[in-house]
């Protein structure tokens, strides 16, 4: 039978593999019948969804609007089925994550002695790389990833906000002055984050839509967080980073959080990202609902910070 959650299925595995054939095989079906579902479906919707090669094929524009319309469809449909079936489930065997480094120090770590005390048949194995891994390719089961996720080969969940805040150590402020406003920031020394999107190249962005750049400028460029945070502590100048990696020292007074004229950009969020299979597996599942609940909201790198 021919039914519309099938297609759904099949249009979302081909376009993820790049054929029918690779689709067929992940979803154990003949080349012939996921073909079959595919034509029923875009005779049932009345639209050409793929452009059909002898190798390859290729999403049509309708395609790709029915795409991002799709897969959260299925990823809901998955996630109930795995809340249906969690009891049933034992969460066992070997768990690889990716995360970046300075999170997966900070927040993730310092989690995981409970996830083995809930989870005792469960083995993980986290690696912290600030490179965005190839999950499939390199065998990794679920990755933590900061920001947004445009990856179409994978499923993303939301675990937490990621909120950002302009920060000094108070000897910089003494020496330099505090800055008001965004204007303010061309006097002063900004170190720069060369793996942000919006933290480098001679500028910073700001407001609700990232939408006002500053240019910026400054002696010091890191690929770390950590360095940055470091530099900010011994009063080398101004870094804009993730709540998660100043908050304890705003808290604790080593750093200042900047009150400026515009606010400070809201990253897309932390993210669990899992391949883009029929089916999640209980230890991906586990995980992510741990670190969902773990984290809260607010998360707790944000409690008792103000923005």
């Amino acid at each position: 039978m021919l039914d519309r959650l099938t297609g759904m299925t099949v249009f979302s595995q081909a376009a993820r593999l790049g054929s029918f054939s690779a689709a067929a095989r992940t979803l154990g079906m003949s080349p012939t019948m996921a073909t079959k579902h595919m034509n029923a479906l875009e005779e049932r919707l009345g639209v050409k969804l793929v452009h059909r090669s002898t190798r390859r094929i290729t999403l049509t524009d309708a395609g790709q609007r029915y795409l991002h319309k799709v897969r959260p469809v299925l990823a809901d449909l998955t996630a109930a089925d795995a809340a249906a079936t969690a009891e049933k489930v034992e969460v066992e065997g070997l768990l690889r994550i990716s995360a970046p480094v300075s999170f997966g120090v900070k927040e993730i770590a310092p989690l995981l002695p409970e996830l083995a005390k809930i989870y005792p048949r469960l083995h993980v194995e986290l690696g912290a790389s600030d490179r965005k891994v190839d999950l499939v390719a390199e065998g990794f089961d679920v990755a933590v990833r900061i920001g947004h996720n445009p990856d179409q080969t994978t499923i993303a969940r939301k675990l937490a906000r990621c909120r950002t805040m302009v920060v000094a150590a108070p000897s910089y402020l003494d020496a330099h002055g505090v800055p008001q406003t965004l204007a303010d920031l061309a006097a002063h020394n900004c170190l720069g984050d060369t793996l942000s999107s919006f933290l480098d190249r001679g500028q910073w962005l700001f407001g609700d839509m990232a939408e006002i750049a500053v240019p910026v400028s400054g002696n010091m460029r890191a690929d770390n967080g950590d360095v940055l945070v470091a530099l900010a502590l011994a009063g080398q100048g101004i870094i804009y980073e993730p709540s998660f990696l100043v908050g304890d020292h705003v808290r604790s007074g080593a750093l200042v959080a900047l009150s400026l004229d515009q606010p400070t950009v809201e990253m897309a969020g932390v993210y669990a990202a899992y391949p883009d299979t029929r089916h999640t597996t209980a230890k991906v599942r586990a995980f992510i609902d741990f670190m969902v609940r773990s984290f809260g909201s607010p998360p707790s790198w944000d409690r008792g910070l103000r923005f």
